[in-house]
């Protein structure tokens, strides 16, 4: 099962939850479809239903037990897709949520541990169980999808000095900031500045060991640019890329 996909699905429509999962069969009908042939579909609803277009609110952490009965076999599914789901839960938890659920977020974070060298060459699932790790642990901040544009290969923001929207992307298109879409176009670009992996502050220090450690590399070289430093192409700015992502979300 494609985390990447069941979540892409569950971000296509519209912007209200097309069904609730406290009625009808609820959570554990819900979950007791997993394990057959329809296993895409049901993540797909799942992810609808409880984290839809990658919100999350008090009615998404009752499916934690469930998930966590998943992510350590005691339930049949795929336990990357349960604690991918869970991390971005867990991401949103307060201190009452995280003490309730304690037992259930340390086997998350059991399990991610574990899955974390095996992602091979899916760059996407690495990142998922990345920010999961991050939010089992009880960071709030780069746990809640701040990560996600290290698979999707930029982030969008706005320059502190002139408020021009910006793209700044390292992947397939280079590594660079525009001012417009560099894709359908073809804007003026400027520098990107990575950071030395040597200076990393701890947090992303630790992401960057991380990642070289799973044979991740290309996300290791990725972070060096989201917490390096970029320059704007209409004023000549440079700004901290990490600190612009943050003011964006």
């Amino acid at each position: 099962m494609d985390t990447t996909t069941a979540r892409r699905a569950a971000g296509d429509g519209e912007h209200e939850r097309p069904r609730d999962l406290r009625s009808g069969p609820g959570l554990a009908g819900a979950f007791a479809r997993l394990g057959g042939e329809d296993d895409e579909q049901v993540w797909s609803g799942l992810w609808n239903d409880l984290c839809h277009l990658n919100c999350v609110d008090d009615d998404s952490f009752p499916a934690l037990p469930y998930l966590a009965a998943v992510a350590d076999g005691r339930a049949p599914g795929a336990p990357h897709e349960a604690v991918s789901m869970a991390g971005l839960i867990v991401s949103a938890a307060d201190e009452e949520q995280t003490a309730r659920y304690t037992e259930e977020i340390a086997v998350f974070l059991r399990t991610a541990r574990r899955l974390l060298g095996g992602t091979g060459d899916d760059t996407a699932a690495f990142v998922y169980l990345l920010q999961g790790i991050l939010a089992f642990e009880g960071e709030r901040v780069w746990s809640a999808g701040r990560l996600e544009g290290l698979f999707t290969e930029e982030y969008e923001v706005d320059c502190p000095a002139c408020s021009s929207t910006l793209f700044v992307a390292f992947g397939a298109y280079g590594t660079f900031a525009s001012a417009g879409d560099y894709v359908t176009s073809d804007p003026v670009r400027a520098a990107l500045l990575p950071a030395d992996p040597a200076a990393l502050d701890p947090l992303p220090a630790r992401l960057h060991r991380m990642a070289a450690e799973a044979g991740q590399e290309e996300v290791a070289h990725r972070l060096t640019y989201l917490f390096g430093r970029a320059t704007c192409p209409d004023c000549e700015e440079v700004f901290a890329v990490p600190d612009q992502v943050l003011e964006s979300c």
